[in-house]
């Protein structure tokens, strides 16, 4: 019996020192890491914002005086020519006081014929007759504004174009210089975008932009920069931006639309995932151990990133390192891709 216990207890030891040495082994053991290849291939630094399509040309017809709408002669997606009348505003208390002030000009200008006989027969002095004089020519401005005011009653394009917008309905009442018609000029479309201030002195007229908008999911459209606002938004510290879009582009207008203005191109440039890259370093192996290493990083996209120095085309990179990675640590590459 005691033989037994005491293969028993020697037993047990060695169960512990084999679990010990394997747990050893396996820490030494090389682990096994993604790497990649760098390649040439072109960086593109881009600046990034979000606009909204536009018209080139947008008029807005609003009426200049509050009153109730009673006629419309258009709709949404009509063309329209310059003078055609859009619609029609509640204009009775207009038109009355322009009768009221028709009548006083007449009675007026009558009154000023008369004074004006009198003062060449030199039965009046001169005096009566400029009072009478002034009075008929406020009369007759006075009644120029009213029938001006009565025109307003009526809304009319001002150019030729399309309605991409009605606001509005019959008996609604209008208020001033609130739009009821927006006509679309017939010119191209364009994107207005806001781009930040760090970002905008990097900008200049006729930069290459590629656009996107989730309506089209997978297209890019291609534009260029038309204008740059010379004055920005202190409040949102941003810069208007103005791109142009393809005659063929079947974005419609009021669409949001994601732009990449393009303010750098390299050809040839030497590329590595951008999650290989975390803060100008990036991790390598060599000789069957992982290295820390620094390197120059020029463009920074969101697939790709441009290093400029400190790697070549022979050197393996972890493409996607964690905090794990220990340098001098054993490693071994299990796979070996291109940079996509």
């Amino acid at each position: 019996m005691k033989n037994v216990k005491h293969l028993w207890h020697w037993g047990g030891l060695s169960a512990a020192a084999l679990a010990v040495a394997a747990s050893v082994a396996f820490v030494l053991l090389p682990r096994d890491v993604v790497v990649v290849r760098p390649v040439h291939g072109t960086a593109v630094q881009a600046v990034y914002a979000t606009g909204t399509v536009e018209p080139s040309i947008m008029m807005p017809i609003a009426p200049r005086i509050g009153a109730r709408l009673v006629e419309l002669d258009v709709d949404e997606g009509a063309d329209v020519r310059k003078g055609q009348v859009l619609a029609r505003l509640e204009s009775e208390d207009v038109t009355s006081n322009l009768r009221q002030l028709e009548a006083r000009e007449d009675f007026a200008r009558r009154d000023y014929q008369r004074y004006a006989a009198m003062l060449k027969q030199g039965i009046i002095a001169r005096q009566l007759y400029d009072r009478a004089k002034a009075d008929w020519q406020a009369a007759r401005a006075a009644t120029a504004q009213a029938r001006a005011q009565a025109g307003f009653m009526t809304l009319t394009a001002l150019d030729f174009g399309r309605v991409i917008r009605r606001d509005g309905e019959i008996g609604q009442l209008i208020p001033a210089n609130q739009p009821v018609f927006w006509i679309a000029g017939r010119s191209a479309i364009r994107i207005s975008a806001d781009v930040d201030e760090e970002d905008v002195a990097r900008l200049r007229v006729g930069q290459a932009a590629l656009i996107r908008a989730d309506a089209f999911p997978g297209r890019i459209f291609e534009g260029h920069v038309l204008s740059i606002t010379p004055k920005g938004d202190p409040v949102a510290r941003s810069y208007r931006v103005r791109i142009s879009v393809p005659k063929d582009c079947p974005l419609l207008i009021g669409m949001t639309a994601e732009t990449n203005i393009v303010v750098r191109r390299t050809e040839h440039a030497l590329l590595l995932p951008s999650a290989a890259v975390d803060a100008g370093t990036l991790w390598m192996l060599r000789g069957g151990r992982l290295v820390r290493v620094k390197v120059g990083v020029g463009a920074v996209g969101a697939d790709k990133t441009e290093i400029v120095s400190g790697v070549s085309t022979r050197d393996l990179v972890v493409a996607d390192p964690d905090s794990s990675l220990k340098e001098g640590a054993k490693a071994h590459a299990v796979v070996v891709r291109s940079t996509p």
